[in-house]
């Protein structure tokens, strides 16, 4: 007897593989801190950067002890490490920023770029995280819903970048870490809503979901 695959609700399911929202509150402790000890130690760089990476250093402890993947962790603390050790060498505490402004840049090329190849990043990792390869590529309703809300988080990296730039170019420290936790998990969490409705949107109630793709009628 065949059995038909049931739906799954598309906002629903992208939610829950690109939550990460303990993730991106982390990496927005270190430039806040950042800006914190910069305000408090009368604008010293040096105290600045060493506040930065021990907090992110007792985080990424904590964070593998209770069970996080030491990878990704690692990632995070080296982000800032790296951060640090950019503003420390050039004296400006701006550039602790800088990594996080072209990495945000970086991204959202790569992003939109994948799309232009018609490999959209969105597709990619949520078809990996399911373990479909590239089966979604076949399904045209799948790969429609994943390359219009790519383009969601294309839009996301747009909005970084052009709130952190003018804030680097004039100095504002202060004013950057603040920025750099609004524009962090707040804005992660609106794309992962967006996005997640913009897949429902576009895959038709008939179709069976994300997690099972439909290969395209000859």
């Amino acid at each position: 007897m065949t059995t038909t695959p049931q739906k799954d609700p598309a906002a629903e399911s992208l939610a829950k593989l690109l939550g990460g929202r303990r993730a991106a509150i982390d990496a927005t402790i270190g430039p806040l801190v950042f800006g914190i000890a910069f305000a408090a130690t009368h604008r010293s760089v040096t105290w600045a950067a060493a506040a930065a990476v021990i907090v992110s250093v007792l985080i990424s402890a904590w964070r593998i002890s209770q069970g996080d993947k030491p990878r990704a962790v690692i990632i995070g603390l080296l982000g800032v490490v790296v951060a640090a050790y950019i503003a420390v060498s050039t004296g400006h505490a701006e550039d602790f920023y800088l990594v996080r402004i072209w990495s945000n840049v970086a991204s959202g090329v790569a992003w939109a770029v994948s799309i232009l190849i018609r490999w959209p990043l969105l597709g990619v990792i949520v078809g990996t995280l399911l373990g479909q390869k590239g089966k979604w590529r076949h399904d045209p309703v799948l790969f429609k819903a994943y390359s219009r809300a790519s383009w969601v988080w294309v839009f996301q990296y747009v909005i970084r970048v052009a709130v952190l730039i003018p804030l680097y170019l004039a100095g504002m420290v202060e004013a950057l870490s603040v920025a750099s936790s609004v524009v962090a998990w707040p804005l992660v969490a609106a794309c992962v809503a967006v996005s997640g409705w913009a897949l429902a949107h576009y895959i038709p109630k008939e179709h069976p979901g994300l997690r099972h793709p439909q290969p395209a009628r000859a």
